[in-house]
């Protein structure tokens, strides 16, 4: 069965719309659950960047959910075939959920290179031009637990006409038919949940459409695409993602792609999203930057601030820049600061080292830079969803989107 073994229980609905519960009978034998509104554990190939599995284990509280992407998988066809074991194996990965996305979040793919028949991925030698079959045969190379149907997701830039936006989603849903008729067909993928993608552009009539026809088939949850930080102003994001939501079954959860700052989260669990990509504290390390933002809803809200002035604003969108959720520590002024990069953090970073020291790493480009700064920012950017959860059980989200406000924490 397509639908796989995802059952999702939920726990409160508040304000109409933001879901609070937990995504149960994970994985092939069912021994993992994930907490929503929740994120997945973003990798490059199966690893997170900068981080060995022993190193990534120091953080407590990880995702039960790995996203691996059929463009970073796709050139590497042949060696997964002749291993046999399935992906899991082949990266190390034992205890955990695997979940294949047709691309990566944290790299924009060129546009202008779907057709009728096939899609594109891009891995490090270049395209590689996918269709159905081939997308199904990478799939049972793969052998995820969930995996997102092949889409025409090209979309996502402002200015697409509604004539291409209406054949974007007519070709998601022939790919979606297409996949799961060779789906069922697999003995590999028994047992394997399929994501439906959900597309549209910017337009409503063509994203309601695009949500009530792909609810109508066997999926396990959808996949909805092209509302990316750099593509959409964040008012009509909320407005689109509302509609979708509302076209949606209560009992299927629903993963935003492309959507990872704190603030933007928040407003899409309120419009009804549940999961969301990890990519964030991986872009924000790539920058030389630590999540600094606050979400502690159980401290006195107007308590004296800590910390370093926080960079940038709410509109940095681009995937370079930094945003006012982070520091730059790769400022000058962090040379002789000898505090933790946050104060009260419990990561192995900022139990034993400086903002002074990452600084220096920073300045000489010592690896360990990386590894350290990944470190904190995935734990911080996980104690937020916990903080989330938690929020919406306390009925004490209004007092969460204060702390966002506040961005960064001040001098």
């Amino acid at each position: 069965m397509a639908g796989g073994r995802v059952q999702l229980e939920l726990s409160r609905v508040v304000q109409g719309r933001a879901r609070l519960g937990v995504l149960k009978g994970l994985g092939r034998t069912g021994q993992h659950s994930l907490g929503i509104p929740g994120c997945l554990l973003y990798t490059h190939f199966g690893t997170v960047p900068h981080l060995t599995q022993e190193t990534l284990h120091t953080i407590t509280n990880l995702p039960s959910v790995t996203q691996v992407t059929l463009s970073h998988i796709a050139e590497h066809q042949e060696v997964l075939e002749e291993f046999k074991d399935g992906f899991k194996k082949f990266a190390g990965l034992h205890d955990t959920v695997l979940y294949c996305s047709l691309h990566d979040p944290a790299s924009p793919c060129p546009t202008g290179y779907t057709t009728n028949k096939t899609a594109s991925v891009w891995g490090s030698g270049g395209r590689i031009e996918v269709s159905a079959a081939k997308f199904m045969a990478l799939q049972k190379t793969v052998q995820p637990d969930w995996y997102q149907s092949m889409a025409d997701g090209e979309t996502w830039q402002a200015g697409a006409s509604r004539k291409r936006v209406r054949k974007s989603v007519d070709r998601t849903l022939a790919h979606l038919d297409e996949c799961l008729l060779l789906h069922q067909k697999s003995q590999e993928l028994d047992g394997t949940a399929v994501f439906g993608v959900v597309e549209g552009g910017d337009v409503l009539e063509e994203r309601v459409r695009s949500a009530r026809e792909t609810a109508k088939r066997p999926v396990a949850g959808f996949c909805l695409d092209g509302f990316q930080t750099d593509a959409m102003d964040g008012d009509l994001r909320t407005q689109l993602v509302t509609a979708v939501t509302e076209e949606l079954p209560e009992d299927k959860p629903r993963l935003l792609q492309g959507v990872g700052r704190p603030d933007e989260v928040l407003a899409c669990v309120e419009a009804g999203v549940d999961l969301f990509e990890g990519f964030f504290p991986f872009q924000v390390t790539e920058r030389g930057g630590a999540l600094c933002f606050r979400f502690d809803i159980h401290s006195d809200l107007e308590r004296a601030g800590e910390e370093v002035q926080p960079n940038g604003g709410p509109g940095c969108d681009d995937r370079t820049q930094a945003t006012h959720f982070e520091v730059n520590l790769k400022d000058k002024r962090f040379q002789d600061d000898f505090r933790p990069l946050v104060e009260g953090c419990g990561c192995y970073c900022c139990q034993n080292h400086q903002r002074a020291y990452v600084h220096h790493l920073l300045a000489t480009n010592e690896l360990l830079a990386g590894v350290l700064l990944a470190i904190h920012n995935t734990s911080h950017y996980q104690g937020f969803f916990r903080a989330l959860r938690d929020a919406l059980a306390q009925d004490k989200l209004d007092l969460l989107k204060k702390r966002l406000q506040m961005g960064g924490e001040e001098n």
